[in-house]
């Protein structure tokens, strides 16, 4: 298994074809995604390349890291995994108790 790359700063009209293009000079790749919204299908402006081999992948950084594709200098780096979320649902903690009642403030003589 290769090296997962995380491509920035996309123009929102890159496609996964465009990428791949951009790429594949530099080695094989296992897999080309751009990131899209769930509900509009628009591309995020961002995307990852899986490189299949390590070398392939330093070399991607080297050589496209600030070019452009369609007028946009693209950023290259290797992809960190995903900060972990806590699991499930749920309403997120307790919250506190309301302050207790009580009339007080102004002190009348």
């Amino acid at each position: 298994m290769g090296k997962k790359l995380y491509i920035g700063n996309l123009a929102f009209d890159v496609t996964d074809k465009d990428l791949e293009e951009a790429f594949t000079p530099i080695g094989a790749c296992d897999s080309v995604a751009v990131v899209t919204d769930r509900t509009t299908g628009q591309s995020r402006g961002f995307g990852f390349v899986e490189m299949t081999s390590n070398a392939d992948a330093q070399r991607a950084i080297q050589q496209l890291d600030g070019t452009e594709i369609k007028g946009r200098a693209i950023r290259v780096s290797e992809a960190r995994e995903r900060a972990g979320r806590s699991g499930g649902g749920g309403y997120g903690g307790g919250g506190g108790g309301g302050g207790g009642g009580g009339r007080g403030g102004w002190n009348r003589r």
